[in-house]
């Protein structure tokens, strides 16, 4: 579920402190919860999942699509990416999963919170987990996205994706992390 950008906003995460130039593009409710200890569980589930295997149908074709675009266009050269959040990231925070399938590199994992960044032509993300107070004494996952878009044509890509993001990709894409969840 789509959470209003106040339910990130509102926490005191560390990652609010490394991305001061970035905007916040989406929060939603992961459909995962839990104990206090079991945010490990959820970054792991995460990171091991692979787009192009679960989700709807539309969600795999379009993430193969960009995959082929960036390719193409050469948007995911590594030569032409920015620099790295990881300059910003304090000593001693570092560290998490690496990422079976997306291009994510981590960035730090904490007790109840995980960050990892993409970088390529078209923008400068990040995906940040928490793991928050559900208010019945337990915890639920929840994802941010802050972005950072690289000129018109990263301006351009963000404003092409978002419908598809919210209607196409993650409704699927959280349906099945959802059964993933239950299932572990």
């Amino acid at each position: 579920m789509k959470l209003p950008d106040a339910a990130h906003l509102a926490q005191p995460w560390r990652i609010h402190a490394l991305t001061p130039d970035f905007r916040l593009e989406d929060v939603w409710a992961l459909p995962a919860e839990g104990a206090a200890g079991d945010f490990p569980r959820l970054v792991k589930l995460i990171a091991a999942g692979d787009p192009s295997e679960g989700g709807s149908a539309i969600a795999r074709a379009l993430f193969a699509i960009r995959w082929r675009l960036g390719e193409l266009f050469g948007w995911d050269d590594p030569d032409d990416a920015v620099a790295t959040l990881r300059d910003r990231v304090p000593a001693g925070l570092e560290g998490g999963p690496e990422f079976r399938a997306l291009p994510f590199s981590p960035l730090y994992l904490t007790d109840d919170e995980w960050a990892g960044e993409i970088a390529n032509r078209t923008m400068h993300g990040v995906m940040h987990l928490g793991w928050v107070p559900d208010g019945a004494g337990g915890y639920r996952g929840q994802m941010a996205v802050l972005v950072k878009p690289n000129g018109r044509l990263g301006e351009a890509y963000m404003a092409a994706i978002r419908p598809f993001r919210h209607r196409v990709v993650y409704p699927p894409m959280l349906r099945e992390l959802g059964h993933r969840w239950r299932a572990a």
